[in-house]
């Protein structure tokens, strides 16, 4: 009677527990749809404002840089912020600066002016970095350790719906469908030409002003609610926390160099993914864009899939076989011809949807006082989407073939595959 007893008051704390984490989850979850809605956006500016500014493919490609190394500059200070003032601060943070930049979306087309794009994306991308610097380890650590790789992954899903809907609905509103060659465009008189730009620049404003004006919004709610810090059991050892001391983790040095290849990979694969629809299959820019929609779909399905799998799979062993079926898909986007290309593309989000939760929550295992260090650490990686798209891009533009480019994520996969193998280990050294 009284093991009885003690069961059901261990059940009754157990559920009061639940429901004080419950709505900060929900809260903290819905961050993973709004910065993948806003990423998932950057493919249909790349293209769109490739059009507006007649810029080249590596010019193109400064779009996902602005965006990229916001992480690698902010990740650190956004950090330091978490560390002394508590995640709620970092997501507070983050929230404002999201906000911000996607209004700061109207200035910019008003002045014609791609350079000002780029500064709001930079800002929007500062933002972005101090929400996943907070959200990706409060999620691993809202609950017992060994399932918080598939708690990441559950979050990391509604990122994968975000990716969907973005280019399927928003797409269609920003993408004018007008495709005018360069001749076209330098047979144009000053003022038709400066209407044209106008008329493109002019489509993005109302989708960031509104997205903003959410942002925004979201914040407040943020600010009335409860956060529960997770404050590290050892104060003492919180104190002492390091870089030098988390770097000691084999496991964070492999996440650190397997998520900078990652991002990279996942940015080059759906940046240029329209571009790729239309010169490899010749599809008009709307298609493309619907089938954008369809590799966000796909992302979304293999994020839940993933989440699924590993109730019967090791996390680690199902990263190894998506990285080996990413490799051989790779490869078929780089050889293959017509729609074969495209569907490829779609597959590869399916077996990339797991990859970044799982390397971060592998890479941040372990580290104990300090996991708010190595998640910055980790999240400065995220620099590889700003630095390996110029060189697809580079490639394309030098080949004239864009295909050859995807040389860059079949590189990027076969590091995850690595890390995969040998990041496990807990050796420190």
């Amino acid at each position: 009677m009284a093991l009885v007893t003690q069961i059901d008051v261990k059940r009754t704390v157990d559920s009061k527990e639940n429901k004080k984490w419950l709505f900060p989850f929900v809260l903290v979850t819905s961050l993973f749809f709004f910065w993948g809605f806003v990423h998932n956006l950057d493919p249909i500016l790349i293209p769109h404002l490739r059009k507006a500014f007649n810029l080249t493919d590596l010019e193109s490609s400064l779009i996902d840089s602005s965006v990229f190394i916001a992480y690698f500059v902010m990740a650190l200070p956004a950090g330091y912020i978490m560390r002394k003032y508590g995640y709620k601060s970092g997501i507070m943070t983050g929230l404002i600066l999201f906000g911000i930049g996607s209004i700061l979306f109207v200035p910019a087309a008003n002045s014609l002016q791609y350079v000002y794009f780029l500064g709001a994306l930079f800002i929007i991308a500062c933002g972005l970095t101090f929400l996943e610097t907070a959200a990706n380890p409060y999620v691993t650590i809202l609950g017992p350790s060994e399932t918080a790789t598939k708690r990441l992954n559950f979050s990391q899903s509604f990122n994968g719906l975000a990716a969907f809907i973005a280019p399927a609905y928003i797409g269609p509103i920003i993408l004018s469908g007008k495709n005018l060659t360069k001749a076209e465009i330098d047979a144009m008189a000053p003022a038709a030409l400066h209407a044209h730009i106008l008329e493109e620049a002019a489509s993005v404003k109302m989708p960031y002003l509104i997205l903003g004006l959410i942002i925004l919004s979201v914040a407040v709610v943020f600010y009335f609610t409860n956060m529960p810090d997770v404050k590290d059991e050892d104060k003492e050892g919180a104190d002492g926390a390091s870089f030098v001391g988390a770097l000691k983790s084999i496991r964070l040095r492999w996440g650190i160099l397997a998520q900078f290849f990652y991002v990279g990979a996942q940015v080059c694969v759906a940046s240029f993914f329209i571009k790729m629809a239309t010169t490899s299959a010749g599809l008009d820019e709307d298609t493309a864009a619907k089938y954008l929609g369809f590799f966000g779909l796909t992302f979304m399905l293999g994020r839940f899939a993933g989440t699924f799998f590993m109730q019967f799979i090791q996390p680690r062993k199902l990263l190894i076989i998506y990285s080996i079926i990413a490799i051989f898909l790779s490869i078929v986007a780089i050889m293959g011809t017509g729609m074969v290309v495209v569907y490829t593309l779609i597959f590869i989000a399916f077996f990339m949807s797991i990859m970044f939760p799982t390397i971060f929550s592998m890479g941040i295992e372990g580290l104990g006082h300090n996991t708010k260090i190595g998640s910055s650490l980790i999240v400065m990686s995220i620099v590889g989407g700003a630095l390996l798209p110029p060189v697809l891009g580079f490639i394309s533009d030098m080949t004239g073939n864009i295909q050859n480019g995807y040389v860059v994520p079949l590189t990027c996969f076969s590091v995850i595959l690595l890390f995969a193998i040998n990041g496990h280990k807990t050796i420190k050294g």
